[in-house]
């Protein structure tokens, strides 16, 4: 008589347990680098960070660059439609994960935007920032064809550093700050990029 065969694998466990390991990495990895940091990094310097690239402060100040020289127009429709959008994709998939923010979080110095922001993935600020870097990047050709030839867009070239910096720096004080996982942080960034690519591509005018 045959020996009984084993039974077939669970392919759908199997998957539960390698997505149940890796939340349990990056959980792991987000608590052991905000509290590595906590003695070195001021949580006010994050905060001020925060509060850059909130979209409450963020957008009006965009809109107010409508009323800048005009090498920046090009850049304009793009970087305030695309704020627009990264709201909504941002609220539909927080909604749609509802992924609970770290318990290390300080609920008390955080302000919500919109309800969604409750919940951790993606991060909304690395969302915002790469968006903004990503374009600038993608629209510096644009900007540096506007600007005075003798400038040889020494000073583009500038502030599409500082942006870039700040957009990496923003992104990583997500996780030290405590307001996030690794995985949020990632996620929001290539939304970002991804955004930018759109409206790079789609939304100029």
């Amino acid at each position: 008589m045959d020996p009984p065969k084993p039974p077939p694998a669970n392919k759908s466990a199997a998957g539960r347990s390698l997505i149940g390991y890796l939340i349990s990495m990056d959980t792991t990895l987000s608590y052991k680098l905000h509290s590595l940091t906590q003695p070195f990094f001021p949580s006010f310097l994050f905060l001020i960070l925060e509060l850059s690239a909130d979209f409450r402060l963020f957008f009006p100040i965009s809109l107010s660059l409508l009323l800048s020289p005009t090498l920046l127009r090009p850049f304009l429709p793009p970087l305030i439609l695309g704020l627009l959008l990264d709201l909504l994709v941002l609220c539909v998939i927080k909604l749609t994960f509802r992924r609970s923010r770290p318990l290390y979080n300080h609920t008390h110095s955080m302000n919500v935007a919109v309800p969604a922001d409750h919940f951790s993935f993606p991060s909304g600020h690395a969302s915002r920032v790469c968006f903004v870097a990503s374009l600038a990047h993608l629209s510096a050709a644009t900007i540096r064809q506007a600007m005075a030839p003798e400038d040889e867009g020494k000073a583009l070239n500038f502030v599409l550093l500082a942006v870039w910096v700040w957009a990496v720096v923003t992104s990583v004080s997500r996780v030290l700050l405590g307001r996030h996982f690794v995985s949020d942080v990632f996620f929001g960034a290539c939304v970002g990029v991804l955004e930018a690519l759109f409206a790079f591509h789609f939304l100029r005018f």
